[in-house]
């Protein structure tokens, strides 16, 4: 008899498995004896208790029958033979499991795929951490947790919550709702999929920008969309280029494009909404970052020339708190409402009412803006200072794209080909500095490539030396060959 243990648990746990498992493959057959306990101790070098111990475990599953005066005898059960399991012969269990498979290889080494773990990560989706926001956090949750009522939460949100929300949206995003038109949600990635279930079938056209954020492109591509790109310049997104038919759903960003940072002009708004009606399309509007923004007022969102009659628009609070809240919020047309809530729904019953009841605290409070103040004050200090620093080490090497909000910036290497680019990530790597490529953000790949840097996670002071550091990345690059492949650009 061969029992191996796991070294996982108890170890009266581990021999209840590995017994469990020889039954359930046919290595006892039923009604055969199972060894004596204090045989099994000796054999396995256990104590007798531990055999006794998964002995019982085993009889209250019912694999095994004990019964006083005579031996303990295996269940009459018919084993289960099956072969072993192998995630690479299994085939995928359905189309979109096929679909979700094919999307997950797209970008490796984005943001929720495999973060640096450098000691200054220069990349997208690092947070800006205040520690005085986490202690008032703490506070709030305590209170929360005190009279949040035991049961399920609302699936569309706390109302206390919505509220919160309407308010602040008017004041800072320059459009009025009602909470009725307010849906929580787990954050924009769970937003963009219940709008996906909602409005499209699979094989529907969406329309995304390009360049455009992965894991909106994955979400749609494995919800089974057909996806149109429509490229974007300075002004957002190209309305000119849009398709004669658009399809159900357009996804954009308008007041900061992701990556570039452009902000889409007021006559592409207004030429995409007229397009939008024209077909019934509907619009996501993906406000990811729009309370960030560096030299003036946010620009109003999209939906407050709209009306709420076409654009669904999407919020979080993973930028402008910090990512694990998972907190976010959809604002329906009325039209989608109950179709949007019933979605919701069927997914999860609802966000939690604690994190939730806080949250509601922390905006009445006006703590909220407070910290949205101080955020916008600091990341315009860490702007500043990665392009101090990119000016002074990366000079003759770089050219910034130009964007005063938000938490990064798209830094394009005209002198580097993509052999080069590979080259100086893992280079900075080894060096403590973990940079972002920006081409997995676009459908195909830019004529030279580009960094993708976010600063929000980085002290002034941790700026400066990441980009000496880079700056000297770069210089050490100039001695070496071009290693085979890229786009054939002229080595540094």
């Amino acid at each position: 008899m061969n029992i191996t243990l796991d070294n996982q648990g108890a170890l009266y746990e581990q021999l209840a498995r590995a017994l469990k498992r020889a039954i359930l493959e046919g290595q006892f057959t039923a009604g055969s004896p199972l060894p004596p306990t204090r045989n099994m101790a000796r054999m396995l070098l256990v104590s007798r208790n531990t055999v006794l111990a998964a002995y019982e475990l085993l009889n209250a599953e019912q694999l095994i029958v004990a019964r006083g005066g005579s031996r303990t005898r295996v269940a009459n059960i018919t084993p289960m033979r099956t072969r072993p399991s192998d995630a690479r012969i299994v085939r995928p269990p359905s189309r979109y499991a096929a679909r979700a498979r094919k999307v997950a290889a797209m970008v490796p080494g984005m943001p929720g795929v495999a973060i640096s773990q450098a000691r200054y990560k220069l990349q997208y989706g690092e947070p800006l951490l205040n520690l005085r926001l986490f202690n008032s956090w703490r506070n709030k949750v305590g209170a929360a947790a005190l009279r949040t009522a035991p049961g399920y939460p609302p699936a569309q949100g706390l109302p206390v919550l919505r509220a919160a929300v309407c308010d602040y949206l008017a004041r800072r995003r320059g459009f009025v709702c009602s909470p009725e038109d307010v849906i929580i949600v787990s954050g924009t990635q769970q937003a963009i999929t219940i709008v996906a279930r909602t409005v499209l079938d699979e094989g529907a056209t969406a329309v995304i920008e390009d360049p455009s954020y992965w894991l909106a492109r994955q979400a749609l591509t494995a919800h089974g969309a057909r996806l149109i790109s429509v490229p974007t310049d300075e002004q957002g997104l190209i309305t000119s280029l849009m398709p004669t038919r658009p399809g159900r759903l357009i996804l954009v960003t308008p007041s900061h494009q992701f990556p570039s940072g452009a902000v889409m002009s007021l006559s592409r708004r207004i030429e995409l909404l007229q397009n939008t009606a024209t077909h019934g399309s509907w619009i996501l509007e993906d406000d990811y970052d729009g309370e960030f923004h560096g030299d003036s007022r946010p620009i109003a969102a999209l939906r407050s020339l709209d009306g709420g009659e076409r654009v669904i628009y999407v919020g979080t609070f993973s930028k402008s708190m910090f990512p694990s809240l998972r907190l976010g919020y959809i604002v329906s047309p009325r039209a989608l409402r109950d179709d949007l809530l019933a979605t919701k729904r069927l997914d999860d019953c609802g966000c939690s009412a604690i994190e939730q009841a806080a949250l509601a605290a922390f905006m009445q409070g006006r703590q909220f803006e407070k910290h949205l103040r101080h955020s916008a004050s600091e990341l315009d200090r860490r702007r500043e200072a990665l392009l101090e620093g990119l000016n002074r080490w990366a000079a003759g090497h770089i050219e910034v794209s130009e964007s005063r909000a938000g938490m990064h910036l798209v830094v394009w290497l005209p002198r580097l080909n993509y052999a080069q680019l590979d080259q100086l990530i893992r280079l900075a790597e080894t060096r403590g500095v973990g940079l972002h490529p920006v081409h997995p953000c676009y459908r195909e790949r830019p004529p030279f490539p580009g960094l993708l840097m976010g600063f929000a996670g980085l002290s002034c002071n941790q700026i400066a030396t990441a980009t000496e550091l880079l700056g000297g990345c770069l210089r050490d690059l100039q001695q070496r060959p071009a290693e085979p492949g890229g786009n054939g650009a002229a080595t540094v």
